[in-house]
């Protein structure tokens, strides 16, 4: 490779720290902006606790979308979803999929106007971010027991759940494995799952490195919908919830990291 040619790379990349690191600083301060002047003026024009928790959810859509097409468009990233239609149609089912990056749900939820989250604890003393999913009306991973009652009645009442069963980003080159809690959500509601897959190349915002670490060419992201999982086969073909969950959990690691991930 010519000298010329190792500078524009080198220049590239230069760019793509800084890009990155701007891209997310608005982000911080966006989020801040949700919390100080967004939410409280939702909350004067919504009366409704679920009501306010809705146009809460459809501005960190906007939000979330504005932030991907920012990142495009400054060149951090590029990234491309193959079947958002699909996933906003979906109603009354859990939204799973893997977890290799930072932005895994940034990107997801830019699709989805109403959406609820199953949120780690770190995120609500997160100074940034608590005030935004206490707002939206989020689900804490915090209490066994009266997690499956919340996750029953938001998807009783239609709303779309979303869940990353690996419980933390993907770590390259280690053997993923799933947390069972997804699919005992899914059985013990009767709910159906709908697959999203991510992939990235080459690997970035991963929990292994910094957010400047940033690879020597462009990254790619493509999110794909996948089918949607009948639930009722699982439970019917079991002798126990508990039986039905461990199949299905199986059968999501197959889905979510095909033979050639494993």
């Amino acid at each position: 490779m010519s000298l010329w040619r190792q500078g524009v790379r080198q220049l590239d990349k230069c760019w793509r720290v800084f890009a990155t690191g701007l891209c997310f600083s608005i982000f911080g301060a966006g989020a801040l902006g949700l919390t100080f002047v967004a939410i409280p003026l939702i909350g004067l024009q919504s009366k409704q606790e679920r009501e306010r928790e809705k146009a809460v959810q459809h501005a960190i859509q906007r939000a979330f979308n504005w932030f991907c097409q920012m990142m495009r468009f400054s060149g951090a990233i590029d990234y491309k979803i193959v079947g958002a239609e699909t996933l906003r149609s979906d109603r009354a089912c859990l939204i799973v999929a893997n977890h290799p990056s930072l932005i895994d749900y940034v990107l997801i939820g830019s699709c989805l106007p109403h959406c609820d989250c199953l949120v780690k604890a770190a995120i609500w003393h997160n100074p940034f971010m608590k005030g935004v999913v206490k707002a939206a009306g989020y689900i804490p991973n915090t209490d066994p027991e009266s997690l499956l009652e919340n996750c029953s009645h938001r998807l009783n009442d239609g709303n779309v759940l979303l869940v990353f069963p690996e419980g933390t980003r993907t770590t390259p080159g280690v053997e993923p494995t799933l947390q069972r809690g997804a699919a005992q959500i899914a059985v013990r509601t009767g709910m159906d799952v709908r697959v999203v897959h991510i992939t990235v190349s080459p690997d970035f915002l991963t929990k292994q490195k910094k957010w400047y670490q940033v690879p020597d060419t462009k990254p790619f992201f493509l999110v794909e919908v996948k089918d949607k999982i009948d639930i009722n086969g699982f439970i019917a073909n079991s002798d126990s919830l508990s039986a039905a969950a461990r199949q299905l959990n199986q059968h999501l690691a197959d889905v979510i990291f095909p033979a050639k991930e494993h």
